[in-house]
């Protein structure tokens, strides 16, 4: 028997996978479909901060969570051979108009309190070339915290340093009779299995749909104006996404959703206009009731526990997620924000 036994294999259960095999544990991760088979397994990547200001816990495990994500895929690469496609390359804004520039100057001068001397979040004016987005007033948003990842390539880089651990995968649905503790990291699914659980709303799947562009834009900052993220991955390839939809007639299709997107896309940056699309993506993203992530026991079910509701943030918190799951599960030690908690978010 193993000592941790994670029940799905996306970016949350790889990572309490992994952050428990680090410290010597034996761990079987177990998973139905395949290796980032959800919503881990879309295209776009980017890991990106929320605004510095009306600073709260989600924010400080976020930020936590991005500047410790180096030392993650690092040591992931390391271990199993694939390289995840991380890098720390910055994301640019457009700035409005003046009511945009006084709170960009005002989210700046919090960054400098919050965030540490090595990030930065600040105006610039808008350099000329053609990875620039057009901004009214000539001036851009650009901070140095953001990176970006390949998501599939990530997942299987944590998947090899578990197995390279050793660790297991294996398919399968249901835990080992008498598995303690269980990690149920099993997204959308598992929000509907809590929500049956518990006779409470634990959240829903909210559809996203995003496209990879055929061009080498490699070491190019992202960008996020109009709605659209604009992601230059290592590969030679560009992810643009992404939808936000509750109401949608099938989860896994694309359609004229993505078409507009790909539109505002070309107009936010022209460069993109003639790029070909070499692949359409949607797929269901777990958005818990509370919109934070959802860590820790599983409320009146002794021996299990949830990490789930990554929603658009799950491999920007990824790192710090698996370090404090693994806390609970191998020391008892609770390091999990109180609002983190699932009976909280129920």
């Amino acid at each position: 028997m193993a000592d941790v036994t994670v029940m799905g294999a996306g970016v949350f259960g790889l990572s309490v996978a992994f952050a428990c095999a680090r410290r010597g544990a034996r761990v079987a991760v177990i998973e139905r479909t395949g290796i980032a088979a959800g919503c881990s397994g879309g295209v776009v990547g980017m890991l990106a901060p929320h605004a510095p200001e009306k600073w709260n816990a989600l924010k400080a495990f976020q930020l936590d969570s991005l500047l410790a994500a180096r030392d993650l895929w690092t040591t992931a690469a390391e271990l199993s051979g694939i390289d995840p496609g991380h890098a720390r390359v910055g994301r640019l804004q457009p700035i409005r108009d003046a009511r945009g520039l006084e709170l960009a100057r005002a989210r700046a001068a919090a960054a400098r309190e919050l965030w540490p001397d090595h990030v930065t979040w600040e105006v610039i004016e808008a350099p000329a070339g053609a990875w620039t987005p057009a901004s009214p007033t000539g001036l851009l948003i650009r901070d140095t915290l953001s990176a970006r990842v390949n998501p599939r390539a990530a997942c299987q880089a944590l998947a090899g340093a578990i197995r390279a651990s050793g660790g297991t995968i294996t398919a399968g649905d249901t835990p080992p009779d008498g598995a303690r503790p269980v990690v149920w990291a099993t997204g959308v699914a598992g929000l509907r299995d809590l929500s049956a659980a518990t006779d409470r709303a634990a959240g829903n799947g909210v559809k996203g749909q995003a496209a990879l562009l055929g061009l080498n834009a490699a070491g190019q900052p992202q960008i996020a104006a109009d709605g659209v993220l604009i992601v230059p991955h290592a590969d030679g390839t560009v992810a643009v996404g992404s939808t936000s939809e509750r109401d949608y007639t099938a989860p896994d299709t694309t359609d004229q959703q993505l078409d507009a997107l790909l539109l505002r896309a070309g107009q936010v940056l022209p460069v993109l206009a003639a790029a070909p699309v070499i692949e359409r993506w949607a797929g269901l993203r777990p958005r818990a009731k509370s919109r934070a992530p959802m860590l820790g026991p599983w409320p009146g079910r002794p021996g299990h526990y949830i990490a789930n509701g990554g929603f658009k943030i799950g491999f920007g918190m990824a790192p710090v997620a698996g370090e404090v799951m693994a806390d609970l599960l191998l020391d008892g030690i609770d390091r999990i924000p109180e609002s983190f908690h699932p009976e909280a978010s129920l």
